[in-house]
């Protein structure tokens, strides 16, 4: 059994190797070309994904141009649209593959299977949560410094993997204002 199987399980809770297995055999491994989008508005979340190699990220917008960032996502971190996988209506945004990505696919319809193959397949309940970071930033009233040294302290592969306007965008505040608040990083620490 491919290592990624037993990664992707571990972050949600424990489970033996049949439930392992049975992971295996109802999710799907797909691999997403750079700017390839998962989900497109309009679409309903079927699905949630964990992602194994690259970057993804959601957007009100797929324009290089103006980025509007919903959320940023690395390698060994579930993800999906929340709102819309729960709520199961269409969704108000995208999800792209920043770059080359690799991905397991578990649907619905599969988790419902395995939960009612093992009742150890209720941890999966933890992917709803996972949108923790998106909601501490945003729910806490934290200033731009605050935002951006959550992301040094939390999530500091974004700072390598994105550009600065996409992180901006991300933290909604303008790239001049991140700007400044790097240099006052870069100062402070000198």
């Amino acid at each position: 059994m491919s290592e990624m199987y037993p990664n992707a399980l571990k972050i949600t809770g424990h489970y033996n190797d049949n439930e392992l297995e049975l992971f295996q055999q109802e999710t799907t491994e797909r691999i997403l070309l750079k700017d390839e989008t998962l989900l497109h508005q309009g679409q309903v979340a079927k699905s949630v994904y964990f992602l194994i190699e690259g970057a993804v990220y959601q957007s009100l917008s797929q324009s290089t141009v103006n980025y509007n960032i919903i959320d940023l996502h690395l390698k060994n971190e579930w993800f999906f649209n929340a709102e819309s996988f729960i709520s199961q209506h269409p969704s108000n945004h995208d999800i792209v593959a920043f770059k080359q990505s690799v991905i397991l696919e578990l649907s619905i319809e599969s988790i419902h299977y395995l939960v009612g193959k093992s009742i150890s397949f209720l941890q999966l309940n933890r992917i709803l949560t996972n949108g923790s970071s998106r909601a501490y930033l945003f729910d806490n009233m934290l200033n731009p410094l605050q935002k951006y040294q959550f992301i040094i302290d939390n999530k500091r592969d974004l700072i390598q993997m994105y550009p600065l306007k996409m992180i901006a965008s991300y933290l909604k505040i303008t790239p001049e204002t991140l700007s400044r608040i790097r240099n006052k990083l870069v100062k402070n620490i000198s």
